[in-house]
């Protein structure tokens, strides 16, 4: 039988990360607020723009930081799971002891540390260059409209005029983020989908690594009750590699939309012989 294995729980580490870009996003939000919109210039503009760029270089360097210890903790994971699903440790901690990355999880690693740090810049860039846009579009509203009004920037600007330039402001930082898919996300819930992917993905791709490293090309896909598509898959068991022997399908020709979909529980425990299940 499959031994039962605890499953790893990210949710506390990842909401380390969330809670950063969070905050930051806040900070940006109390920056955008301070602006006297009534008498912005480009002196003022310039100082709000590097007061955001250094805000989100500092979320970039606590995400890059965060990225290089979490991605290789969830491969050691995958691998500790691995390391007893085969018998080869009594417990996950007897496995932490002599995990041990393979040239193939190495690689994977490494390639996966530097896939989530792009992908975390990536929403850093967005945010920032929404920021620049909104912010460049209100300055140039407010001298437009005390150029053409001919009031100087100790009065206050037409309500409307004012409403619609804390609006650009305001949708820099709510406008989300458009994934392949075509689902819009705020940025800390796409960081939140983001890395929980990735998490999972890691963990799941270590420990198939380890299973083909160690002979062992069979998985059998966890059990979760879920409701949706991933139902169809729970308890099924699969190949590690496509040319292992048998009629089982190959876990990399599963459709990614309906199981190990983003924010998927679904984890595969290695086994040498799938016969054993079938018995």
């Amino acid at each position: 039988m499959v031994a039962l294995i605890p499953e790893p729980v990210y949710d506390y580490d990842i909401d380390v990360l969330v809670r950063a870009y969070k905050n930051a996003l806040r900070s940006i939000s109390t920056e955008l607020s301070r602006l006297d919109l009534s008498a912005m210039s480009r002196a003022n503009s310039r100082a709000a723009l590097a007061e955001v760029a250094a805000i989100l270089r500092s979320l970039n360097d606590e995400s890059a930081a965060w990225v290089d210890r979490y991605i290789p903790k969830a491969a050691t994971d995958g691998i500790a799971q691995t390391i007893v699903a085969l018998g080869a440790a009594d417990t996950l901690e007897d496995a932490e002891k002599i995990v041990k990355f393979n040239r193939i999880n190495r690689e994977f690693v490494a390639s996966a540390v530097a896939d989530t740090q792009a992908d975390l810049l990536a929403v850093t860039q967005n945010v920032d260059r929404r920021v620049r846009t909104a912010i460049r579009q209100a300055t140039a509203d407010s001298m437009r409209a005390n150029l053409t009004r001919g009031v100087n920037g100790n009065k206050t600007l037409n309500a409307d005029i004012l409403a619609r330039m804390k609006k650009t402001l305001g949708s820099a930082i709510d406008t989300g983020i458009v994934d392949a898919s075509g689902r819009r996300w705020t940025p800390e819930n796409y960081v939140k989908m983001l890395t929980r992917t990735k998490m999972a993905a890691t963990q799941r791709e270590s420990s198939i690594n380890e299973a083909v490293g160690r002979g062992a090309y069979y998985g059998v896909i966890s059990r979760h009750n879920a409701v949706d598509k991933c139902r169809g898959y729970e308890g099924m068991v699969v190949k590690l590699t496509p040319d292992a022997p048998g009629e089982y399908r190959y876990i990399g020709d599963l459709p990614r939309n309906e199981i190990f979909h983003p924010f998927c529980k679904h984890l595969v425990t290695a086994i040498r012989d799938p016969k054993i299940l079938e018995q």
